[in-house]
């Protein structure tokens, strides 16, 4: 693939993406669902893929991850490219005994010492013989989290990550993700409609309506036609960074703890 220009290193020409699609078409009932759409993302790059609902932002996901066939248009990954993904929910039966360690093996046996770091490094060290049913909504978020870590990813793609969680726990949950895209300098492609949040560490942003409506800086979407027609003249407030300041944190759980005393459950 071509080197592009990274909107991370100024002018400066970096290899190229680690995974490219171009002019994917995908129709249902003879309407476009995708229409000629082309995306990016670079290495230590984090995009945010944002739209209304039904917009086709999961479909895709679904195409670059090679789930879902295009009728028209190409995907390119670097060789060698290893995905760590995030889906949009996990749904298991209630009878199902199934422990988190368990969980985490299902992707394929890893070292027990690779594994304890990333558990480590999302503050889950205590829950590893936890049922995944018992298990809170930001707790089950970082065990898919380190199921995706467990990869060692090149590229992250998260289908709405901070779904259903508070504020807290999402702006909990993005340091986390902030984090491990800095520790591997991996590329994150993200779905999400938690706009507040997003926009936070986003270095682009890929505004999905069936087509790409614009593309750019949050700073420069906010102000796009496109976007204020979609999402109406008081988005562009939705789209200032949001920043989790107070004297305290939450623990996995969503509750308070003390800071000068929070390990992030980890033991």
């Amino acid at each position: 693939m071509a080197a592009i220009t990274s909107p991370l290193a100024g002018n400066s020409v970096v290899e190229g993406p680690l995974i490219e699609c171009r002019g994917i078409t995908v129709r249902r009932g003879g309407e476009a669902v995708l229409d000629n759409v082309e995306i990016a993302v670079l290495a230590g790059e984090m995009v945010s893929l944002i739209g209304p609902n039904g917009a086709g932002k999961t479909l895709l996901l679904r195409v670059l991850l090679g789930l879902v066939k295009a009728e028209q248009g190409t995907v390119e990954a670097r060789a060698g490219l290893r995905i760590g993904y995030m889906p949009q929910q996990l749904v298991l039966d209630a009878t199902l005994p199934l422990t988190v360690r368990r969980f985490l093996s299902l992707g394929g046996l890893v070292p027990a010492g690779q594994r304890r770091e990333v558990l480590e490094e999302v503050g889950i060290s205590r829950l590893i013989d936890r049922p995944m049913q018992a298990l809170s909504g930001g707790e089950t978020q970082r065990v898919l989290l380190a199921r995706a870590l467990l990869r060692n990813p090149d590229l992250l793609v998260m289908d709405e990550p901070a779904q259903g969680l508070d504020i807290y726990g999402q702006g909990e949950l993005m340091g986390l993700i902030e984090a491990a895209r800095k520790r591997r300098n991996c590329g994150i492609l993200m779905v999400s409609h938690d706009l507040h949040v997003v926009m936070a560490a986003t270095d682009r942003v890929v505004c999905l309506n069936h087509h790409i409506c614009c593309t750019g800086h949050p700073t420069e979407v906010e102000a796009d036609p496109s976007y204020v027609a979609l999402f109406g003249k008081r988005a562009a407030s939705h789209l200032a960074a949001y920043h989790h300041h107070h004297d305290h944190v939450h623990g996995i759980a969503g509750e308070v703890v003390d800071a000068g005393n929070h390990q992030s459950g980890i033991q």
